[in-house]
C-alpha cells in the first residue's frame, strides 16, 4: 500500500481539474449556504409568531403573516437546493470526464513494465468506480461537509444570543463527538483503502475468468474458480461490513450524544423560563434551532466517511498518475537520411526493472541487413521474446544500443518508431471491433508517416483515400493468407468480439500479421506469428511477405524448422547470448547445440484454441 498522505495534501491536488469550473462550485456552494441560513431563519420567525402573535389582543392578520413568511422562506429555501444541483451537476461530469480520459491516456503512455506489475482490474476500478465517486463527492460531499461545518457554526452562535446557557449544554456534546471523530478518520481511512484496492483484485479476477472460460471450461477448472472467486468476494464482504461497523457506530455517537444535550436542555429550559429569564418563543426558536444544528451534525458521518472514501479515491487516482513514463521520445528526435532498415544490436544486455541484477541478454551483437530475413532461434528461456521487444522501444535496453541505419532507438521520436518497425506476436491481441478495424490499426500511423495525414495513406497525390486503405487491406489479407475474413457473416465488417475469441488461434494469428503487414514497416518484428500455421499456408506467407515487403528487414522468431529454412540467416540465442550466426544449412553442419535446437522444435502447428473447443463440443454430446 503507497504511503498515506494529508486529507488536505491529497485534495489539494484535485485543484488543477476544478479550477476551471471553480466559479460554478463556488456558486453551488452559496446556494446550499444561503439555503441552510434560510432554514436557520425559520425559528426566527417562530419565535416572533409566538411571542408577539400568541398575546392576547393579537391579530389574525399577524398569524397569517408570520405563515406567509414561513412558506416564503421554505420556497427559497427549495429553490437554492434546486439551484445547488444546477450549478454542480454538469461541471463536476466534465471534471469526471476529463480525469478518466487524463488517465486512459496516460495509461497509453505508460512502459510496457508498469502494466505487467499492475492488475488489469485495479486499474479498471480506478478508471471507473473511483472517478465516479470522486465526482458524486465534488457535486455534493464537499459541498455539503463545508455547507454542515458552517450551519453548525452559525447556528451554534444564534443559539448563545438566545440562551448561552441551553447553548453550553448542546455544545459540550461536541467535545467527545470531536475526540471520537478522529478515531473514527483513522480508522475508517485504512478500512476504504482496503475494500478499494480488495475491489480491484476481484475486477481483476472477473476479467481474468472471463478471458479464460475457454481454458476452465476445458480443464474443468470451474469450480475452483469460483471458490477463489468466492474466498475473494468474502473478503471484501468483510471489509464492507467493517466500513459499515465503523460508520454506524460514529453515526450513533453523533445522533445519540446532541439527543442527550436537547434532552438536558430542555430541562433546563423549562426551568429558565419557570424563572422568568426566557421567553417561551425563545424556547421553541432555541429547539427549533437545535433540530436545524442536529440534523447536519447526524449528517456528518456520512458526509466524513464520503470525504475519507475520496481521498482514498484520489490517493489511488494519482498513484497511477504519478507513474512515470520512462520511455519517452527525446528532445530533439533524429532519424536517418534515408530509411533502409539496417538493424544492429550493439553489446546489448538487458533486465528487467525488478531484477537488474539478473540480465535476460548480454552483450548481444548483432546486424541484421537492410532487406534480409533474419530468424532467431534457441531452447525456451534463452531471450528470443524479450530480444524483439527492444525493438520498437517495449523495453529499453540496459546497457549498449539498438539503431535502425545507424541511428540509436532511444533517439527516434516513439511516434516514429513504431510507425518505421512493424510488430505480431505470438500470443495475439485483437480489438472489440471489425476485422476492418484491426487491419487497419496500423495502416493509419504508415499514412501518416509516408504522407502526413491519414487522408492518404499511400502517399500518392490525388489517391481517394478509401481506395488507398481498402487497397492496403486487400494487400494485407492476401498475405497473410486471411482469405477466411470475407466468408465471415457481415465479411470485413464483421465484429469479432473482445479478443478475437470467437476466431480460432489460427485464425487471430492470420489477422494479427495482416495488421503488421498493413503498416508498411521498413522493420518488421515478428514473434512466432505463424505457430498455428500448417506448413503448407506458412510457406505461402513466406513467399508473399517477400513480395509485398520486398525491402522489409525482418527479425523472425522461429519455433519450427520450416520457418528457419525461410530465412536468409539465423541467429542462435543461447542463455542470453548470441552463440552463432550463419545459414541453416552451414549452422547445421558446424554447431551442435543448433542441431539440438532444430531437433527440439515444434515440426507441426497446433490451434490450442480450436482443441479446446472440440473438447467442449465433445464434452456437451449426449451419451448414446
Amino acid at each position: 500500500m503507497a504511503k498515506q498522505s494529508s486529507f488536505f495534501r491529497s485534495v489539494s491536488r484535485l485543484y488543477p481539474h476544478v479550477r476551471p469550473i471553480l466559479p460554478r462550485l463556488v456558486m453551488g456552494l452559496l446556494c446550499a449556504l444561503l439555503a441552510s441560513v434560510v432554514a436557520l431563519t425559520i425559528p426566527q420567525v417562530l419565535r416572533v409568531l409566538i411571542n408577539d402573535s400568541f398575546r392576547p389582543g393579537a391579530t389574525a392578520a399577524a398569524v397569517w403573516s408570520s405563515a406567509g413568511t414561513i412558506l416564503a422562506l421554505g420556497t427559497a429555501e427549495a429553490a437554492l437546493v434546486a439551484l445547488r444541483r444546477t450549478f454542480v451537476i454538469n461541471p463536476a461530469t466534465t471534471v469526471e470526464t476529463r480525469m478518466r480520459v487524463s488517465l486512459y491516456g496516460h495509461l497509453q503512455d505508460l512502459t510496457v513494465s508498469f502494466h505487467d506489475r499492475w492488475g488489469s482490474g485495479q486499474l479498471l476500478s480506478r478508471a471507473m468506480t473511483d472517478l465516479n465517486f470522486l465526482r458524486r463527492w465534488m457535486a455534493f460531499g464537499a459541498i455539503m461537509l463545508v455547507v454542515t461545518t458552517l450551519t453548525v457554526v452559525i447556528g451554534v452562535v444564534v443559539m448563545f444570543t438566545m440562551s448561552w446557557q441551553l447553548a453550553l449544554i448542546f455544545l459540550a456534546a461536541a467535545v467527545p463527538i470531536m475526540a471520537y471523530g478522529f478515531r473514527f478518520r483513522t480508522r475508517f481511512s485504512k478500512v476504504a483503502r482496503r475494500s478499494q484496492d480488495q475491489a480491484g483484485d476481484l475486477a481483476t479476477t472477473v476479467e481474468e475468468s472471463v478471458h479464460g472460460i475457454r481454458v476452465l471450461k476445458a480443464f474443468g477448472r470451474s469450480r475452483e474458480a469460483l471458490e477463489t472467486f468466492n474466498g475473494q468476494a468474502e473478503e471484501l464482504r468483510q471489509t464492507e461490513i467493517a466500513k459499515a461497523k465503523h460508520q454506524a457506530t460514529f453515526s450513533m455517537v453523533v445522533t445519540l450524544l446532541p439527543e442527550l444535550a436537547l434532552g438536558a436542555g430542555l430541562v433546563a429550559g423549562i426551568m429558565l423560563v419557570a424563572d422568568g429569564q426566557l421567553s417561551i418563543g425563545a424556547l421553541v426558536a432555541f429547539f427549533a434551532t437545535a433540530a436545524v444544528v442536529a440534523a447536519p451534525v447526524e449528517f456528518s458521518g456520512m458526509l466524513l466517511a464520503m470525504a475519507l472514501t475520496a481521498k482514498s479515491a484520489l490517493d489511488r487516482h494519482f498513484e497511477v498518475m504519478d507513474s512515470l513514463n520512462t520511455i519517452t521520445s527525446p528532445a530533439a528526435p533524429q532519424r536517418p537520411a534515408e530509411l533502409k532498415g539496417a538493424l544492429s544490436f550493439n553489446n546489448v544486455t538487458f533486465a528487467f526493472d525488478d531484477a537488474p541484477e539478473k540480465p535476460i541478454l548480454r552483450d548481444i551483437r548483432l546486424d541484421i541487413r537492410p532487406g534480409e530475413t533474419m530468424a532467431l532461434v534457441g531452447i525456451t528461456g534463452s531471450g528470443k521474446s524479450a530480444l524483439l521487444q527492444l525493438v520498437p522501444r517495449l523495453y529499453d535496453v540496459t546497457e549498449g544500443s539498438i539503431t535502425i541505419d545507424g541511428v540509436d532507438l532511444r533517439a527516434f521520436s516513439v511516434e516514429e518508431l513504431r510507425s518505421v518497425v512493424g510488430v505480431a506476436f505470438e500470443d495475439t491481441t485483437l480489438f472489440s471491433s471489425s476485422v476492418r478495424d484491426n487491419v487497419l490499426l496500423g495502416a493509419r500511423t504508415a499514412g501518416a508517416r509516408t504522407a502526413g495525414a491519414v487522408s492518404a495513406p499511400t502517399g500518392v497525390a490525388g489517391e481517394d483515400p478509401g481506395d488507398g486503405l481498402e487497397q492496403i487491406l486487400e494487400e494485407a489479407l492476401d498475405t497473410a493468407q486471411a482469405h477466411f475474413a470475407y466468408s465471415l457473416p457481415d465479411g470485413l465488417d464483421t465484429l469479432i468480439g473482445e479478443e478475437g475469441l470467437s476466431l480460432s488461434g489460427g485464425q487471430r494469428q492470420r489477422i494479427a500479421l495482416a495488421r503488421a503487414i498493413a503498416a508498411r514497416p521498413t522493420v518488421l518484428v515478428l514473434d512466432d506469428p505463424l505457430s498455428a500455421l500448417d506448413v503448407n499456408t506458412e510457406e505461402l506467407v513466406e513467399h508473399r511477405l517477400r513480395e509485398v515487403l520486398a525491402g522489409t528487414t525482418t527479425l523472425i522468431v522461429a519455433h519450427r524448422p520450416s520457418t528457419v529454412a525461410l530465412a536468409d540467416r539465423v541467429a542462435l540465442l543461447e542463455e542470453g547470448r548470441i552463440a552463432a550466426v550463419g545459414t541453416h544449412a552451414g549452422l547445421l553442419a558446424a554447431n551442435a547445440h543448433y542441431r539440438y535446437v532444430i531437433a527440439s522444435l515444434e515440426t507441426e502447428p497446433r490451434d490450442l484454441d480450436s482443441e479446446l473447443s472440440a473438447l467442449e463440443d465433445e464434452a456437451e454430446e449426449p451419451i448414446r
